[in-house]
């Protein structure tokens, strides 16, 4: 009876601890582990954190599998830039000022006519030898020698604008490409998102927003091409434009000097001082 009631007592008194490490323990008997093997894991967790975070950055691409994400049109995008790239190159050759306005031929020009040495057929030969455009527009104007300023006036107006044509050649060409290259840009992003939700609803792809990202990344590649096109086509329309009506201003000024030698009332406002100093 004695030993019935100590054993009693005893495991009455193991029921706490063993309660308390039943509880400590059944997580592991869950899961299937052991408290070393938890301290094993947690090493190899610590150790995939870092490729998980290399995971979450983002790809880099070079330019020709960009150029090839973008979609075709894309194609038209890069025959732009071609083109842009092309007739910038040949107007900052063709609106050079030594090419457009030679300085030594027009002093000397301007010289001669002021000292008596040049008449109609000799400045014509001499605009004919320079070939450039202010040369042009003194031809015009010698064309017209000994006729009223009127008449000299408006040679050159017309043959201003003749000139200002040849100068202000392919400036639409800039505006175009600056106007359609967004557009098409544009269109494109538009394609590419169709084809991007296309594809998720064809592969059930709900709740997957990164196969939806990728279609949206690789779409507005397309925009952003065009803007990379359209806004150096904008720039080099607006310089062009200003550096054609800057020549365009001064070639009427030194179209007027010569009015002021070749005209009828010069001629004859000449003629009489040359009279006046031989009567002196």
């Amino acid at each position: 009876m004695k030993n019935s009631r100590f054993n009693t007592r005893w495991l009455r008194s193991l029921w706490l601890p063993l309660m308390v490490l039943a509880t400590a323990l059944a997580p592991q008997f869950v899961t299937g582990q052991d408290s070393n093997d938890v301290v094993e894991a947690a090493p190899a967790t610590a150790a995939v954190a870092p490729a998980s975070e290399d995971a979450q950055m983002i790809p880099t691409k070079n330019m020709l599998q960009m150029l090839r994400d973008g979609g075709p049109l894309m194609i038209p995008i890069i025959a732009c830039s071609i083109l842009l790239m092309v007739f910038v190159f040949e107007r900052l050759i063709v609106l050079r000022r030594p090419r457009v306005i030679p300085r030594p031929f027009v002093k000397r020009f301007l010289e001669q006519l002021g000292e008596g040495q040049l008449d109609r057929e000799s400045a014509l030969a001499a605009c004919a030898e320079s070939k450039s455009p202010v040369a042009e527009v003194f031809a015009a104007a010698v064309k017209k020698w000994g006729r009223p300023a009127v008449e000299v006036e408006q040679a050159i107006i017309d043959a201003g604008e003749r000139v200002t044509n040849g100068l202000r050649k392919y400036l639409r060409l800039f505006n175009g490409i600056a106007t359609i290259s967004p557009l098409l840009g544009l269109l494109g992003t538009v394609t590419g998102m169709i084809a991007a939700f296309n594809v998720i609803a064809k592969a059930s792809a709900m709740g997957r927003p990164e196969m939806l990202a990728a279609g949206i990344s690789e779409a507005l590649l397309s925009t952003a091409a065009g803007l990379v096109v359209a806004i150096p086509a904008l720039a080099a329309y607006l310089y062009f434009v200003g550096r054609v009506d800057q020549l365009v201003i001064e070639l009427d000024a030194w179209a007027q000097k010569v009015v002021d030698h070749i005209s009828a009332e010069a001629l004859q406002n000449e003629s009489a001082t040359r009279s006046k100093r031989k009567a002196a």
